[in-house]
């Protein structure tokens, strides 16, 4: 992998998106930022994709947020609302593509690397793992969309102390917060994420995109309005291949 944003199809469409740059524990530059955006564009156009996992290269690290050394050259405002920009349009069209994204989070995943993590439909942490919102300690908050999607997550007061302790979290913290879907041993993050992202290429696609489009409904549109795009979701599948064929081997087994 020589690439800093490396990505690799199965042939079940299941794609891997790998940090790749554990030296810095796979901290993001501005150059890596811009081949991240431009990847996430890339797999929003590719209609083999069923599933894409995150992961960081190397044992250490998921992703450790920005390059501070890079980006410390950088500090006037219009370069911190060009940084915000271009992370939080990326993180935006990652959470709206239209498959499952499964965060495999090994290692250190601080500051803009949780970000990328909560941006995700799911986390799947190993047992080291170190997660934080540590923007405060930077005299900051967070800039690519972490807040919003923390609120949603945890709701308000939680939001807040975890924004205002900025610390980091270890697995089980992680876990009884809500903020992860599950733990696993250290090391096998990314084996249980392909484990998982390959299970979900065995049912419909149309369904699987459906469930998503039907979630995030629920978060970006009042209740009603979400409700009914459920509703309108639903006679299309009715109608289909997989619903009629499993309608059609059940009633078969009920016979036998």
């Amino acid at each position: 992998m020589s690439e800093k944003i490396h990505m690799e199809a199965d042939d079940d469409g299941v794609v891997v998106l790998t940090f790749n740059r554990p030296e810095a524990h796979n901290a993001l530059n501005l150059e890596m930022m811009q081949q991240f955006a431009e990847a996430i564009q890339q797999l929003r156009l590719n209609p083999d994709v069923r599933v894409l996992v995150l992961t960081g290269a190397g044992s250490l690290a998921f992703c450790a947020g920005g390059d501070l050394e890079e980006l410390s050259r950088y500090p006037a405002a219009e370069e911190g609302a060009r940084v915000s920009r271009l992370m939080g349009d990326a993180l935006l069209a990652l959470e709206h593509l239209p498959f499952p994204v499964i965060a495999a989070v090994n290692g250190y995943a601080l500051g803009g690397g949780s970000e990328i993590a909560l941006a995700c439909d799911m986390r799947i942490v190993d047992a080291n793992v170190r997660m934080g919102l540590v923007h405060i300690r930077l005299g900051l908050i967070p800039g690519w969309g972490a807040g919003q999607r923390l609120l949603r997550l945890v709701g308000y007061a939680r939001a807040m102390e975890i924004l205002l302790r900025g610390r980091p979290m270890q697995a089980q913290e992680l876990q009884e917060q809500g903020l992860v879907n599950q733990v696993v041993e250290a090391g096998a993050a990314l084996p249980h994420a392909l484990e998982f992202a390959r299970s979900i290429t065995a049912q419909s696609p149309a369904v699987v995109s459906a469930i998503k489009q039907l979630l995030l409904a629920g978060i970006n549109h009042p209740y009603e309005e979400a409700l009914q795009a459920e509703r309108e979701l639903f006679p299309e599948l009715w109608a289909a291949p997989p619903h009629l064929d499993a309608v059609a081997e059940f009633l078969r087994s009920r016979k036998g």
